[in-house]
């Protein structure tokens, strides 16, 4: 099931939103970005639909997700 990111208390998304920064690894780019500039790109890509936040029933867990990730999920199923 997909929710809004306006649905979530702003610590709350603020939360998620650094767990998937840190569970996404480390840049390898040129620049290197603060948590903060991260923090505000990934909340740009909720705002655009390109992040996607995904609940699980099955695990009870919420997560950020590419929306590619799911239309790959759904096309494999």
């Amino acid at each position: 099931m997909l929710i809004s990111y306006k649905d979530l208390q702003p610590d709350t998304l603020n939360n998620l939103i650094e767990s998937f920064i840190l569970r996404e690894g480390t840049d390898y780019g040129e620049m290197e970005f603060s948590l903060s500039e991260k923090t505000e790109n990934v909340l740009q890509q909720l705002k655009e639909g390109s992040v996607v936040i995904q609940y699980s029933q099955l695990s009870e867990s919420v997560t950020l997700i590419h929306k590619h990730q799911i239309e790959q999920q759904l096309n494999t199923n």
